[in-house]
C-alpha cells in the first residue's frame, strides 16, 4: 500500500530545495532576467536531462549494490539524515546571497543552454550522491522494488524541480525592471529550508528507531 504521506513530505522537502538559493535556480533566474523566459526554460531542460541520468544510475546502481548487501539500507538512511542536518547547517550559515550581479550572464543559442545546463547537473557528483542519500529515506511502497521506488520519487524530483525553475523563469522574465524584489524571496529562502531540512530530519530518524 502507497503510504501517501511520505510522497507529500517527500514532495514538499523537495519543493523547498528547489526554491533555495543556490547556482542553478539563480543562473535560470538571471538567464531568464536577461534573455527572457525561454532561455531560461533551454537551461532548465538541460538541468533535468541530467537528474534524469543521476536518477536512472542511482537507482539501479543502488539497487544492485543493495541486493547484495540488503542490512546496509538502514546505514544509507542514517547516512541521508545526517546529510540533511550538514545541508542545513549551511543553509542557516549561509543566509541571503550577498549579491545576484556577480553572476555573469550572456546570450546563447537555445542548444548550447540546453548542453550548459546538462553539463552543470550531470558533471555535478554532489547530485547523485543526494539522490541516493536522500531518497532512500522517502521509500513509499514496501512492496515494490528499491529501485521502482528510487525512479518514481526520481519523476517527483524533477517534475517538482521543473515547476518551480520554470516558476522562477516566468517570473524573473517578467520583472525585469525588479530584480530587487526577486532578489527579496531568496534571502528568505535559506532558513525555511534549513528548517524543513530539520523537521524532515527529525520525523524521519524517531521513525527509524521505531
Amino acid at each position: 500500500m502507497i503510504e501517501f504521506q511520505v510522497l507529500i513530505s517527500f514532495s514538499v522537502a523537495v519543493f523547498f530545495l528547489a526554491i533555495s538559493p543556490g547556482p542553478d535556480n539563480i543562473f535560470v533566474a538571471f538567464q531568464s532576467l536577461r534573455f527572457g523566459f525561454k532561455s531560461g526554460l533551454w537551461v532548465i531542460m538541460g538541468l533535468m536531462s541530467g537528474c534524469l541520468v543521476h536518477t536512472v544510475l542511482g537507482a539501479f546502481g543502488a539497487a544492485v549494490f543493495l541486493s547484495r548487501f540488503p542490512f546496509l539500507l538502514i546505514g544509507i538512511k542514517m547516512i541521508g539524515a545526517l546529510y540533511l542536518v550538514y545541508l542545513a547547517y549551511k543553509l542557516y550559515k549561509q543566509g541571503a546571497p550577498k549579491t545576484l550581479s556577480v553572476i555573469e550572464v550572456v546570450y546563447k543559442k537555445p542548444i548550447d543552454l540546453y548542453q550548459q545546463g546538462f553539463v552543470m547537473s550531470v558533471l555535478n557528483p554532489k547530485v547523485g550522491l543526494f539522490f541516493v542519500a536522500f531518497f532512500p529515506g522517502f521509500l513509499f511502497m514496501p512492496s515494490l522494488p528499491f529501485w521502482t521506488q528510487f525512479l518514481a520519487l526520481g519523476g517527483v524530483f524533477i517534475l517538482i524541480s521543473t515547476m518551480v525553475f520554470s516558476s522562477i523563469a516566468l517570473l524573473s522574465s517578467v520583472l525585469l525592471n525588479t530584480a530587487s524584489k526577486s532578489q527579496a524571496v531568496f534571502f528568505y529562502c535559506p532558513t525555511l529550508v534549513a528548517d524543513s531540512l530539520i523537521y524532515r530530519n527529525c520525523h524521519f530518524s524517531f521513525s527509524t528507531l521505531i
